[in-house]
């Protein structure tokens, strides 16, 4: 076994124990797996995020023959083109989700008969170190958002300093369990604690809140727990409070194809929104294509970062065909059996880099987990209950941890030679300053910008590093770049 982990990929934890890191890894990828259905105006549809994330890591470990400790959830890539997608209903989704998988499909077939010479040579250490350091700071400022909101408090607009304290206690948490060397099971589980110290907190100033009449330290909303079993009438609920299956894309597909009608989330999401039409085909698969080739660079970040922390090259064994492959049809699983596509997650990876656990079997228990889940109402909404100052607590370990891992890929590279030092910089700063490319495709009668594709801000600066590393490579490689002889 690796002396860096814990727990090596082939290594199965006792049974109970395994629960409890499934669990941990569950809630690690929690906050950003339900953020986008919300995001994109879907909230009702979490459960079925959470379903689609369990199935999409199965189908990817299928693909990956269980030797990679990756989990698959809600793609924050594809907010833009899901904002497409929903103007044509559930249909519009499907659809997306197959133009992006199959995109995968594709690339992995062309290195399957090509090799992975040019993809080394295209994004070589001097571009997949900052592109993954920079994914752990981009995701700082949503973060640091969290980490002061309540989610009871409206009054006192969106900073509340007793949020920041609870999400402070969740993190003080989380770094004391990680490095204390006395107690081995707080260094496997230091998430479950610190949301567990971070919750309790949060709780005990609601609590006092409800008793003072004090809406400042009201931090978190039991209200969904409520709702979940005493409908708008106030009577019970019944079994539904209990068990629910999650309404997946492909049966609401199904629904729109047979009644004709979409469904009232989506009219609510979108109030414009028709059935897919000739016109909608063709605006879907303009506005998922680009996204999906850019994001593949972003599938080879997250994989190489992975292989630095469990010390073994994902893209040889078991190989960039298989990882491609089961990103991208793991992806179309977790949305036509959930409701969104998916990718690999930093927060997972972060996760095995800060407890050194990188064992498959962990992996492939979180997604069972999350299927199971799924149908188990007053969990579902138990874990919605969770205050964001508080996930931001825990979000500011794992970020931290991704743009550490970035900045360790790069750190022997000689950033005294200019060309190193621009490339690192320009991926750097465009990222972080927020770049993004929006290329319009549909322009009104008046002129006017009707629709954009947006391309992410990190697959921008991922451009851009690519671009200037291979303008400089030719300089370097040119008379232009050698001394001229006395």
């Amino acid at each position: 076994m690796d002396k860096k982990l814990i727990y090596d990929i082939g290594d199965k934890p006792k049974f109970g124990q395994m629960l409890i890191f499934a669990l941990q890894q569950l809630l690690a990828i929690l906050a950003a797996t339900i953020a986008v259905p919300t995001i994109i105006g879907l909230p009702t549809q979490i459960p079925a995020a959470i379903l689609g994330a369990g199935i999409g890591t199965l189908v990817y470990q299928l693909f990956t023959k269980f030797k990679s400790p990756v989990f698959l959830g809600s793609s924050f890539a594809f907010l833009s083109s899901l904002g497409v997608a929903i103007a044509y209903g559930y249909c519009g989704i499907v659809l997306g989700s197959i133009v992006a998988g199959l995109v995968y499909v594709i690339i992995a077939l062309i290195i399957h008969f090509t090799g992975t010479a040019w993809v080394d040579k295209l994004m070589p250490p001097v571009i997949i170190g900052p592109t993954v350091a920079l994914i752990g700071l981009s995701l700082s400022g949503a973060a640091m958002g969290d980490i002061v909101r309540a989610n009871a408090s409206t009054l006192y607009g969106s900073y509340n300093l007793v949020a920041l304290l609870c999400g402070l206690i969740a993190f003080l948490t989380i770094v004391i369990c990680s490095t204390q060397k006395r107690v081995k099971m707080a260094r496997l589980i230091p998430f479950i604690i610190g949301i567990a110290a971070g919750y309790a907190a949060a709780a005990i100033f609601t609590f006092i809140g409800m008793a003072a009449h004090c809406d400042y330290l009201m931090i978190i909303n039991f209200q969904p727990l409520i709702d979940n079993f005493v409908a708008a009438d106030g009577s019970f609920r019944g079994i539904s409070a209990f068990i629910d299956y999650p309404h997946v894309a492909i049966l609401e597909s199904i629904k729109e194809l047979a009644t004709g009608n979409l469904a009232p989330e989506i009219l609510t999401a979108n109030p414009n929104a028709t059935l897919l039409n000739l016109g909608g085909i063709a605006e879907v698969i303009i506005a998922f294509l680009p996204v999906a080739l850019v994001v593949f660079a972003e599938h080879i970040a997250d994989h190489k970062n992975l292989s630095s922390i469990i010390d073994r090259d994902l893209i040889k064994e078991p190989g960039l065909t298989r990882t491609l492959l089961g990103d991208g049809v793991g992806s179309i699983a977790g949305t036509v059996f959930g409701v969104c596509p998916n990718t690999t997650y930093g927060e997972s990876v972060g996760c095995i880099a800060i407890t050194r656990n990188a064992s498959i079997a962990t992996i492939t228990t979180t997604a069972f987990m999350c299927m199971a889940l799924s149908f188990f109402s007053p969990l579902m909404v138990l874990l919605q209950t969770i205050p964001s100052c508080v996930m931001g607590g825990v979000c500011l370990t794992l970020y931290g941890f991704i743009a550490v891992s970035g900045l360790k890929m790069f750190k022997h590279l000689d950033l005294d030679n200019n060309k190193n030092l621009f490339v690192v910089s320009a991926i750097l700063i465009s990222g972080i300053g927020g770049l993004a490319i929006h290329i319009p495709y549909a322009i009104a009668e008046n002129g006017a910008i009707t629709n954009t594709i947006q391309i992410t801000s990190i697959a921008t600066a991922l451009i851009i590093g690519i671009i200037t590393n291979r303008i400089l490579t030719r300089v370097e490689n040119s008379k232009f770049g050698k001394e001229k002889d006395n």
